[in-house]
């Protein structure tokens, strides 16, 4: 089920918060949370089918390692622990790396091997990568003796609560868990549903508006790069970064909003990261939740302090393979990582060294780095990326003189709706507060009714048909 659809937001967001306001109000504190998570889990089932059983049972079997390991002390993190955590990440390894790594491998083993075993019929389930990282963070905590006893049913919650089920943000047990066992939680609160309803409408506009129309150009061009030119070349590879900036923190946004109706604050996930200089400062505002999430279990399981800087940069390289290996099951993904490692690297020592370039060229620099990662990331693999590349600078199929003059207005012309379209995206992202600064200390105001209603009125005029988010196949 997808968030920018009629269903949703006609018929399911209303059942699932009209049942969740009415057993709140007669103070049905359990069966209210319980409401959410059958809700939830119908949620998952529209898109995962039958594996919604196993990630039931996956779920469960998380709770129960957990539990024990919490309720066996912290006595040196005894071997009981040990065997406990090692049985958890084992089991989520094991999944998360059948259903999405499975058929790479063996196509990895046939090209060394020659062999020429057969692919496995699998279909990715949808979140997987998501709450597989929310499920080790709680086995680890448990390890570590940082979390506490939770009820089953605020587990399943955390888990399974729908505005972040699929595509995040990645939540961390310690933030949410409080929320959902506060009394507070059940009370109705007009200005959480109203900046919820404001922020839903701000990201499905992004998503409708913006993402969708760049990416259905951009794929086009990706998918046959003979048919266009260098021009195109370059429209279409901008224009995939800025529409998967939309189309993933338009969905932040909307989770965060949907989430807001059911009092809860589910962190942020993007600070405007193109306005970045550098590497270092990028990755500290895409993703947050994932960047968090990989700095604190893997990250600081590599960074002894007081190593030196051949750690320090180890340990960065060892997280960002992690997170191109994450993203994707293709040595494409593999080499996004390990390349944005090596930019991040630089920039921390450009930081140490204090060595700091103009704003402009270093923002010119580090988009230009955006730009060259994100065509490899949407490429099918390598080669296929250079070739985007190559296309980008062969610049002599353009006359010289008015000739030259004429093929741009040509080019203006014919493709003036994407155009138009991409500036305005660069000019929200460049330059306009994010959604986070728009909703700082935000009060009930007339005009935020009304730009919802406009944003959300708009968005409906084009649900003509459903499109999923960039970052499902993750």
């Amino acid at each position: 089920m997808i968030f920018s659809t009629y269903s949703f937001i006609f018929i399911f967001l209303p059942i699932v918060f009209l049942g969740f306001r009415l057993l709140s109000h007669f103070k049905l504190h359990f069966w209210a949370k319980l409401w959410l998570v059958i809700a939830s889990v119908y949620f998952y089932a529209q898109g995962s089918g039958s594996f919604t059983i196993i990630f039931i049972i996956d779920m469960c079997v998380n709770l129960m390692l957990g539990n024990l390991m919490i309720k066996s002390g912290n006595a040196g993190r005894n071997g009981l622990k040990r065997l406990l955590l090692a049985a958890g990440l084992t089991l989520n390894i094991l999944f998360l790396g059948y259903y999405k790594y499975a058929n790479f491998m063996i196509d990895n083993v046939n090209m060394i091997t020659g062999q020429a075993y057969g692919l496995v019929n699998i279909v990715l389930p949808l979140g997987i990568s998501f709450y597989t990282f929310q499920l080790i963070a709680y086995l680890v905590d448990s390890y570590r003796g940082t979390a506490k006893p939770t009820p089953a049913i605020d587990f399943f919650l955390f888990i399974t609560f729908f505005p972040q089920l699929i595509v995040g943000p990645i939540v961390h047990h310690a933030e949410v868990l409080p929320q959902y066992q506060d009394n507070k939680q059940r009370l109705f609160n007009a200005s959480n549903i109203m900046l919820g309803l404001f922020l839903f409408s701000i990201g499905c506009a992004k998503k409708i508006m913006l993402a969708d129309p760049l990416t259905n150009y951009s794929q086009q061009f990706f998918a046959n790069i003979s048919a266009g030119d260098t021009l195109t070349a370059w429209l279409s590879s901008v224009g995939y970064t800025l529409s998967y900036y939309f189309d993933l923190s338009g969905y932040a946004d909307m989770a965060i909003g949907l989430a807001l109706l059911f009092n809860i604050r589910l962190p942020q996930n993007f600070n405007s990261p193109y306005k970045a200089r550098n590497f270092r400062e990028y990755w500290n505002r895409w993703h947050m939740t994932l960047s968090r999430f990989l700095s604190d279990y893997v990250f600081r399981s590599v960074y002894r302090k007081g190593k030196g800087s051949f750690n320090f940069y180890s340990a960065v390289m060892i997280t960002f393979f992690v997170s191109g290996f994450w993203h994707g099951a293709g040595w494409e993904f593999v080499l996004w990582g390990v390349i944005n490692g090596v930019f991040v690297c630089m920039s921390h020592f450009m930081y140490r060294k204090k060595w700091k370039l103009p704003f402009i060229l270093a923002w010119v620099i580090t988009f230009a780095g955006v730009v060259g990662t994100r065509i490899l990331f949407v490429s099918d693999n390598l080669p296929h990326a250079l070739e985007v590349m190559k296309m980008m600078f062969v610049w002599k199929e353009y006359g010289v003189g008015n000739a030259v003059y004429y093929q741009f207005l040509t080019f203006g012309a014919y493709h003036l709706y994407t155009i138009v379209l991409l500036a305005i995206a660069m000019i929200i992202a460049f330059f306009a507060p994010n959604s986070s600064e728009i909703t700082k200390d935000f009060k009930p105001r007339y005009r935020y009714a009304f730009a919802a209603a406009f944003l959300l009125g708009i968005s409906l005029t084009q649900m003509t048909s459903v499109s999923k988010f960039l970052y499902f196949q993750f």
